[in-house]
Formats: structure tokens, sequence, C-alpha cells
């Protein structure tokens, strides 16, 4: 049997996941070559990398129509590849757009399919479940919760823990350090996200929010700026803005755990800045048609991550034309000039590191497929 491993990963936070997971798998299987979809993390652990996630990364179900002719073609080059290198597993990360499909032609090739980390079918579009059923071997799930769901569809499921519990240090907080009466400056860091449609919608009212509060209380603000970003989009949205704000690529943990207050972009990096104990608000913005029809098929009481583990609003979620500048500047004002709010929301982000399990995630990951590898190894597939 060949040592070739498909991964794909759509999009940054699954390119991170499984390039720590490649990690460790390759730690205990060397002779492993992995080729797919990813990023830089991908490709630091030596997968090579046949197209890149950002060229089909994106939020909403109206925005994913704009990357379809790309995605149909790298849909077709990874098919190509699995056909020409004989591959016999394959790891797919999140990315239900994608990954389903793709998940539906490698079984009619005979290739055993895992899946990491659950798409949220937990929380809209359950009748995918019937389809991963069909289409994937195992599971590899972050929540616990996740668990009793795919188990109750017969679905083999496993919880190996969610990976951030590893990446995300813990770190003193700046309201650890701040006086009684409230700090003189109040660091604010600005997350509009990783996928350009996402940080499109968001970078440029968060930055006006800023200026707005500026006008109201001292103000330094950092940007936290995924390497994702296309070039020139940060300058674009920053011109004609009078508010310095200081652009951070590299150490952005320690960043935000010296920021007072987030403004994040909806996704993987609450749980981030929630990790790290920075009091955050969520927010959230998709085009009008794809808002309405989330509404319609979504049926959770938040739309956070936090506030789902956590099971309790425990941040402010904003969502369409609460993500407009005068908003979202009221919100922050509010927050961080009323210490009682600040302190009950720091004290439920500190379960959060609890609620979400044991630290080795990417480990436990890594021993689940490398049990499949052997397995059809030693059954000697073709």
């Amino acid at each position: 049997m060949a040592n070739d491993l498909l991964v794909v990963a759509g999009e940054a936070s699954g390119d991170l996941h499984a390039a720590r997971l490649l990690r460790q798998l390759l730690s205990l299987h060397p002779e492993i070559e992995a080729f797919g979809l990813g990023g830089d993390e991908l490709r630091q652990e030596g997968c090579e990398l046949l197209a890149e996630s950002r060229d089909v990364a994106v939020v909403g179900i109206t925005e994913v129509l704009k990357v379809l002719p790309r995605a149909r073609q790298i849909f077709r080059l990874l098919l190509a590849e699995v056909d020409r290198r004989g591959c016999r597993l394959a790891i797919l990360v999140d990315s239900p757009e994608l990954n389903l499909r793709l998940a539906k032609e490698l079984q009619r090739r005979g290739v055993r399919v895992i899946y990491y980390i659950s798409p949220q079918i937990w929380a809209w579009r359950r009748h995918r479940v019937r389809q991963i059923a069909q289409r994937v071997d195992e599971m590899l799930v972050l929540f616990p919760f996740e668990v009793d769901f795919y188990r109750h569809h017969d679905v083999l499921v496993q919880h190996v823990g969610h990976p951030l519990l590893d990446e995300v240090p813990v770190l003193p907080q700046a309201w650890q350090e701040a006086p009684a009466e409230g700090p003189a400056v109040y660091r604010l860091a600005l997350l509009p996200g990783s996928r350009a449609s996402e940080v499109r919608k968001l970078l440029l009212p968060m930055v006006q929010a800023a200026a707005l509060l500026s006008q109201r209380l001292s103000l330094e603000v950092c940007l936290i700026e995924a390497a994702t970003l296309p070039a020139g989009w940060v300058e674009a949205c920053l011109q004609g803005i009078d508010l310095p704000v200081r652009r951070v690529t590299s150490n952005r943990f320690q960043a935000i755990a010296d920021s007072h207050l987030a403004l994040c972009a909806s996704g993987t990096a609450t749980l981030e800045v929630g990790l790290l104990g920075t009091p955050l608000v969520v927010v959230y913005r998709l085009n009008r048609l794809s808002y309405w029809l989330g509404r319609m098929l979504v049926k959770l009481p938040y739309f956070s991550l936090v506030n789902l583990v956590l099971a309790e609003a425990a941040v402010p979620e904003l969502l369409q034309g609460d993500t407009e500048p005068e908003r979202l500047a009221a919100t922050m004002e509010t927050l961080l000039t009323d210490p009682e709010a600040i302190q009950t929301m720091r004290s439920s982000l500190a379960r959060l590191r609890h609620r979400l399990g044991d630290a080795g995630a990417s480990g436990r990951a890594a021993q689940a497929v490398a049990q499949h590898w052997r397995e059809l190894h030693s059954e000697g597939a073709p």
C-alpha cells in the first residue's frame, strides 16, 4: 500500500489544527507522505499542497457561490491526485461544503475517510448527518456534546478534545493589573477574522467603532492580522481613519492577553480570546440572503462558540445591523466602564478551559488516525 495520506483543510483554523495533528501523526509514522489542500501551517509540517485553502474559505450560504468555480477545480485536482497516487486514507477537516462532497467520491474509490472537526450540523442542516453516516468511517470531534449526537445517528465517533487547549497558553491578563477605578488607557484588540469574505464585512466597521470610542475613552488599538489576508487590504481599510492602529502579525496571544477588550469575528478565534480570559464582544455579519436563510435553519440560542460551550450568554453577540460602528462603540464603552460587567464576564470565561476537556487533543486525534493507517497496512490494501 502507498504511504500517501490526503489532508484537506479548507480554512485557516482547519489548517492550524490539521497541521498539529499531522505533526503528531508523523512522529508515529514518519513514512507518511501527506498531500492535499491547506495553508502555511500544513506546508510547514511537510504536507505537499496542491491548492491553497484561502481560495475556498468563505462565510455564508450565498458567499459559497462566488468561489464555486475554483472549488470545483480544486475538487477535481484532489481526486485526480488520489487516483494517481493510489491513496487509501484521507483526513478531512471541517469545511463541509467541500469535504462532504469529497467524502462521497473518496468512498466510491475505496478510500477510508476520517473527518476531523465536525461541521456544525447539530446547529443547522441536520440532514447532513445521514451523508456523514454513509460517507465517513470515523468522526473525530472537539466537543463532548457532539458524541451523543453522532452516536444517536449510528456514526462511529470519538471525542478527542479541543486542540486550542494545547495551543493557547495561560498568560497574565490586562485586567489583573488594572486599578479598581479602571486603567488610564484602555487597550482594544480587533480580530476581524481570517476569511476574505468576513474581513471584507467586518474590518472597516471595527476600525470605525474604535475611532468613535477613542473620542470618549483613552484608547490603544491593535489589529490581530491573519496571514491569509490579501496584501493591501488593511492599508485600504485604515486609510482616512484618524486613529493609530498597531498591526499584530506575530505573538497574537500575548497581544490579546494584554488587551482589556476584544472585538472578535464569530468563529474559532472567540475560543482563543475566551481561553486567554480577555473579555470580548462577538460580531457576525452576512449578506441579507445568507442571514435570512440562517435564521430559518439555525435552531440554537447562541451563535458564538464561547456561549455555546458555556451554555450561557457570557459574552455579547452582535448580528447584522448591530455591527454598525455606533452600536459597536456603545457596547464596548458600556462594558469597559462597568467593572461589574467585566468581572462577571471574566468569571464565566475562567470556566471555559475546564468545559473544553483535557489537553492533548492533537495527540489523541493522531492516535486515532494511526490506528486506521495500521489497519489498512495490515490488511495489505492495494
